[in-house]
């Protein structure tokens, strides 16, 4: 079978990771042509990957690449367009997160996908990350017993580009950046597609960025799910020191703990034990130090390998644009709570902009 044709949208920090892990990891895939909106940008970054052809114009990028697979890897404000456009075209679409700017733009999405029978990928590299997918394979083992909290902590400094402090083209700060990475992991250990029911947080601005933005810097966001159990997403643009992601799973019969980039295992406290014993260790009972998988540590190269996959053998993904809006929704009520400093109850269907509007108390569309 031939390779399958992509083309990347977008030239900033994630559409260089994304060429980087199909020259490395997706033999099946070949990356045919870029886009940028600026023409030597787009021709510089076709060059420095080896792209045979770029596009400084979105719709020709699609129609006239050869393309079976659209990648999109731009700003916020830009994906609802890209992929209504790509799936008009016909093709098969990845999309980095956020989903989309609001719900009524990811139910576009969804259905202009599903209208041309076209696969809409939500790209969510934790639920391939090596390290991380080892806690869930845990879990599944019963090894800490039933799931009651979770958290998931993402904090650096501030964003590599401009866009990301511009709300209009953002929607949101820390939390539309990196909290999405939380609620979706949270649903991922929980079995895929688990209710939230409700959503408390906080959130804080004016800290290492005053004047640069209005989006929150800090926030703390608290999901609850259906059974019971809780998600604590942590992010924040205000932490100096580097990047800081890792994870923690409590449950009735352990616990696990697992920092994204430090260290090549997970700590793990098991009272039944589980699976293996990592060499030398006599048992898995207690604490043990479990062993991740020797991959690409983040799951990109991982989550578009499978979605290359599920497109040549017409299977669909693991994660979907209806994970990408139930993800968004969470995100929204998140906003809103931290406005009222209330608990807010899911469903939440919101006509707002934007997921910082109902932080900021901005009018809704």
């Amino acid at each position: 079978m031939s390779k399958t044709p992509i083309a990347v949208l977008g030239a900033g920090f994630i559409a260089d990771i994304h060429l980087e892990s199909y020259r490395r990891f997706v033999p099946e895939a070949e990356v045919v042509a870029v886009y940028t909106r600026q023409p030597r940008k787009a021709e510089a970054f076709a060059q420095k990957h080896h792209v045979p052809r770029w596009f400084s114009d979105l719709d020709a990028a699609i129609t006239q690449s050869g393309c079976a697979v659209v990648d999109v890897c731009l700003p916020n404000f830009l994906h609802h367009r890209a992929v209504t456009a790509a799936a008009r075209a016909g093709k098969h679409v990845i999309v980095e997160k956020p989903l989309a700017l609001n719900l009524a733009e990811a139910d576009e999405m969804i259905a202009a996908c599903r209208a041309a029978r076209r696969q809409l990928f939500y790209a969510e590299e934790l639920c391939f990350a090596p390290k991380y997918e080892r806690v869930r394979q845990l879990v599944n083992e019963g090894a800490v017993g039933k799931i009651f909290q979770m958290r998931q902590c993402e904090k650096h400094s501030g964003p590599h580009s401009d866009w990301f402090y511009d709300v209009n083209q953002s929607g949101g700060g820390a939390l539309m950046d990196m909290g999405c990475h939380g609620i979706a992991w949270f649903r991922w250990m929980l079995g895929g597609r688990p209710k939230a029911v409700s959503v408390q947080a906080q959130m804080q601005t004016g800290l290492l960025h005053r004047g640069r933005t209005r989006a929150e810097e800090n926030s703390l966001v608290i999901v609850e799910f259906e059974g019971g159990a809780l998600g604590v997403a942590e992010n924040s643009w205000a932490k100096p020191g580097g990047m800081d992601d890792r994870v923690e799973v409590y449950g009735t019969g352990g616990v696990v703990y697992a920092d994204l980039f430090l260290g090549n295992s997970a700590l793990t406290f098991s009272e039944a034990g589980y699976g293996y014993a990592m060499e030398k260790a006599g048992s898995t009972k207690g604490w043990s130090f479990t062993v991740f998988e020797e991959a690409f540590n983040q799951g990109y190269p991982q989550e578009l390998r499978h979605f290359i996959e599920c497109v040549r053998t017409d299977q669909p993904p693991v994660v979907t644009g209806e994970d990408g809006r139930a993800v968004l929704e969470i995100l929204m009520a998140a906003y809103q709570a931290a406005r009222t400093g209330q608990k807010v109850t899911l469903p939440f269907p919101t006509k707002a902009a934007r997921p910082v509007d109902l932080w900021l108390g901005e009018p809704t569309a």
